[in-house]
């Protein structure tokens, strides 16, 4: 593998092996000092064009606890406002011997883009309503540990509720979660649904009370208002009667469902209940998770060294 820029990239084995080695990362986080030099002399560059907080801070953990250097660039703060384009700035930062650029642009295909420009890897943190690969990762991580085993997925139902249409996580979630044996169910007004689902392999349900009972999963997804145009959005109430999470749906659930969402909740959107008053909510541990995973991506896509990873290993 040279880049990650959507979970397409990947083969069900490759998956696996990225699952396998976030089990091995897990475990280093837990140690005392949670840091190996597995990529000791390796540069990553944090490139976000977009506002993120667990992404952006999980990959930098990540990269910092397999010892390699850590490059943030904020477009917010950059060159970008005097004009200097997109490559010009991959460029400029290849140039200063970046290894691995952890990319988040709101133009689906800017990754892609940018192998164009680069010899150092590419891993896409979200482009557009396009992809986000390693939180499928961590999702599905987060999923089959719960459950116990690696091919847990299989026959389970997980139900993805809210606006699918403007989530790359759900797309990613999708195109992972059915390839690894799950049913998903889209649960969406159907102006918040992508065109053309028939061909992804997936049913489809119009209110959260039709699938609240009956699932293994349930995936909640923030009503993404800054990308939908007002003309094709529920009001708030409305939406929430239909599709959001309450106390009383809660109750619902079967004793082993759990609850997950990618963040940040919209609290009262959403969300009406709150997250640690739920026994099956993976909401934080997916957080937790998503470090593990992103170690073990990074540790695969720049060759890192098993043998410093070893238990007393030293920085």
């Amino acid at each position: 593998m040279k880049h990650l820029l959507s979970t397409h990239d990947l083969s069900v084995e490759q998956m696996i092996s990225l699952l396998e080695t976030a089990d091995y990362m897990s475990e280093i986080n837990t140690r005392s000092i949670s840091k190996v030099p597995a990529l000791r002399g390796k540069t990553v560059a944090s490139v976000f064009f977009e506002d993120s907080t667990r992404t952006r801070l999980s990959f930098e953990t990540a990269a910092k606890r397999l010892s390699a250097d850590v490059l943030t660039f904020s477009a917010a703060s950059s060159s970008v406002n005097k004009g200097e384009s997109l490559r010009d700035t991959i460029e400029t930062l290849s140039a200063m011997g970046v290894d691995a650029f952890v990319v988040r642009h709101k133009s689906s295909g800017a990754p892609q883009q940018i192998t164009q420009w680069t010899n150092a890897s590419v891993l896409n943190a979200g482009d557009g309503w396009h992809q986000h690969p390693t939180q499928a990762l961590l999702d599905t991580y987060t999923i089959t540990r719960s459950f116990g085993q690696l091919d847990s997925m299989k026959g389970r139902t997980i139900a993805i509720v809210g606006d699918i249409k403007h989530s790359r996580v759900a797309r990613s979630d999708i195109d992972m979660f059915t390839r690894l044996g799950a049913e998903v169910i889209l649960v969406a007004p159907s102006a918040l649904l992508p065109s053309h689902i028939e061909n992804w392999g997936v049913t489809t349900a119009s209110s959260i009370d039709e699938v609240i009972n009956s699932v293994d999963v349930l995936y909640m997804l923030r009503m993404q208002r800054e990308r939908i145009s007002a003309s094709n959005m529920p009001s708030l109430r409305e939406y929430s009667s239909h599709y959001a999470l309450t106390v009383e749906r809660a109750a619902r659930l079967s004793p082993h469902a759990l609850v997950m969402h990618p963040g940040p909740i919209n609290r009262g959107i959403e969300m009406m209940v709150d997250p640690s008053d739920l026994p099956g909510s993976r909401i934080l541990q997916q957080v937790t998770n998503g470090i593990a995973v992103r170690m073990a991506v990074l540790f695969t896509l720049l060759g890192g060294d098993l043998t410093a990873t070893a238990t007393g290993g030293t920085v």
